[in-house]
């Protein structure tokens, strides 16, 4: 099983690294359910510890309040239901890779698979980069929670949006381009255009990362 285009556009995002070991992060959004002799389980025991640390240091460096404090606010912060919580933020569940019996139970929107995978990929950054990378990795996606405003780190079409309700803008228009490719590997343009401001375009292996891309370019290039 190779990694998917649309995963390693996914991790070069949001680890800000690029996937060199494409087994090593295959394996880290591999649910046991596959049947796949390497699943996610070893590297979400890695990212745990990895994660502890990062946000540890963090909060120590950040603030100072008592040990008891600080040790509260680390439970809360790396606990199942954030760690889930991020994941679903920056729409991990459609890049997880699961067993049909799985996916039929709902398991791309469990708070334990959700969260073990978002572990997991800290797990391979820190293998393959070490543990600054991870650390800005994590530093990049608990933003929000750490300074405890849930809207700190925004999808790129929500924030488009808001820049354009600010700037007394019509709301983004998001059209599909074009559409290429076999069945088995389509391949999907989408273009992001804003009335009287300009417009964007995107590629990729799914509509959703493509008008997530566009966004992204569309908000380097105007906003």
């Amino acid at each position: 099983m190779a990694l998917p285009d649309s995963a390693k556009t996914f991790i070069a995002r949001y680890a800000g690294c690029e996937p060199s070991d494409e087994a090593l992060w295959l394996e880290a959004i591999t649910h046991g359910s596959t049947g796949e002799p390497r699943d996610y389980e070893r590297l979400e025991f890695l990212g745990d510890r990895v994660l502890g640390l990062a946000v540890a240091e963090w909060l120590f460096r950040a603030s100072s309040e008592a040990e008891g404090k600080l040790s509260q606010r680390l439970n809360a912060l790396v606990s199942r239901a954030t760690c889930a919580r991020v994941a679903r933020f920056i729409e991990l569940g459609p890049h997880m890779i699961l067993g049909k019996q799985a996916r039929e139970d709902g398991g791309q929107d469990s708070d334990n698979i959700l969260g073990d995978v978002m572990e997991a990929l800290i797990g391979a950054c820190f293998i393959e980069h070490g543990f600054e990378q991870a650390r800005l990795m994590v530093q990049k996606l608990w933003a929000g929670e750490v300074e405890g405003k849930a809207g700190k780190l925004k999808h790129p079409k929500s924030a488009l949006q808001e820049w354009t309700v600010g700037n007394g803008r019509k709301i983004p228009e998001y059209s599909l381009v074009d559409r290429s490719g076999p069945d088995h590997a389509l391949h999907f343009t989408v273009k992001v255009s804003v009335k009287g401001v300009g417009e964007a375009q995107a590629s990729s292996t799914s509509i959703q990362d493509a008008e997530t891309q566009a966004a992204e370019e569309f908000l380097r290039n105007y906003a």
